[in-house]
């Protein structure tokens, strides 16, 4: 690396670190006057108001808004650069703009690299002890029960729930079968369920069920109004709790994920997206990058806010075309790896076009 390299580093690293801790500052103010209210109601502790809320608060927010920081700060001191005339010297004296762009790629590299690693290991981790104290200190433990659950609990063993209520633990419509191959062994219908977590059981009221003979055909309906059963089920598995997926890294999501398709559970697209959404998010650092500096490193009548104008314009035009695709995704309209990475192919083909056009 040359001089010039190093210079153009240390600014770009030094302005997106300056930048963070402006926003971040902001943010944490703007939250704290939100929720003081809260914090005075519920008497929470001041240590761990700092330690375990706003210290686990800080690389979530940062992580978040990586992208539209990286995007303001290559614009600012690539502006101010291009306003005093350093990047018309630079090009005079014989640096393309493919070379000129190294130092870019190498500060985009660091970022991207940092920000893959905070969204796998970090903020998961930090956001378990973070959401621990909003359920306790900010608002009540929510869980919502899922419906039309269906899911595999053990070989040839099948169970399905209409409907779970999580806050009186009980469900209704169950039901499960047992199957032989591809043969129908016995068919268990109960018109609701409850779980005893003192036994270990769960309690069918109003349960029918058929046993089958090697025709298929019934041989035997036993009825009754209750009866208890260890069936091998939880009432986790039918529980959807706020925000679950921000709580486990990266393998941790994956392997849920799996358990969830062995088991046939549906309900897998929120999971989904955010391990996507952890692998793409990085390479917005090269894009944004690339848009900025393309942006600009021509210097300009209005000064360098005309370009950051452009800059906020663009980086909300990427946030708010990611929060539709995914949008999309969770409804089943798209494709969940297509919408997670459609923003990125839009405006890596915006950064090439814009790029072709600088200044050369």
């Amino acid at each position: 690396m040359k001089k010039l390299d190093l210079y153009i580093l240390k600014k770009f690293l030094g302005t997106y670190v300056f930048i963070v801790l402006i926003i971040i500052s902001i943010v944490i103010v703007f939250d704290l006057v939100e929720k003081m209210d809260d914090f005075i109601e519920s008497k929470a502790p001041k240590q761990a108001i700092i330690f375990d809320y706003y210290l686990n608060l800080v690389p979530y927010y940062a992580n978040m808004l990586s992208p539209l920081i990286v995007f303001i700060s290559v614009i600012f001191f690539t502006s101010k650069m291009a306003g005093q005339t350093e990047i018309i010297a630079i090009l005079a004296s014989g640096v393309s703009f493919r070379r000129f762009m190294y130092p870019y790629v190498i500060g985009a590299t660091i970022i991207a690299t940092i920000t893959y690693i905070l969204s796998a290991e970090v903020i998961p981790i930090a956001n378990r002890t973070r959401i621990d104290f909003e359920n306790v200190y900010i608002k009540s433990r929510r869980e919502t029960g899922l419906s039309d659950m269906h899911m595999q609990i053990q070989p040839g063993v099948y169970v399905y729930m209409g409907r779970y209520h999580s806050f009186r633990e009980t469900g209704d419509r169950f039901n499960i079968e047992k199957f032989d191959g591809k043969r129908l062994v016995s068919r268990l219908y109960a018109r609701s369920i409850s779980y005893d977590s003192i036994n270990g059981s769960w309690r069918l009221r109003n349960y029918t069920r058929w046993d089958f003979d090697e025709n298929g055909i019934t041989h035997k309906i036993t009825t009754g109004a209750q009866v208890d059963s260890v069936i091998n089920i939880l009432p986790s598995d039918f529980k959807k709790e706020r925000k679950s997926f921000e709580m486990l890294t990266s393998n941790e999501l994956s392997d849920h994920i799996d358990e969830l398709k062995r088991r046939n559970i549906g309900n897998t697209e929120d999971f989904e997206i955010e391990l996507r959404k952890r692998q793409a998010s990085p390479f917005a650092a090269f894009i944004l990058t690339l848009i900025g500096v393309s942006l600009s490193s021509r210097k300009t009548r209005g000064g360098m806010g005309v370009n950051i104008g452009l800059g906020l314009v663009l980086s909300f035009v990427y946030i708010l075309f990611l929060t539709l695709s995914t949008t999309f995704a969770v409804n089943g309209s798209m494709n969940i790896v297509l919408a997670v990475w459609l923003p990125n192919l839009v405006f890596s083909i915006i950064g090439i076009v814009l790029y072709m056009k600088a200044p050369k």
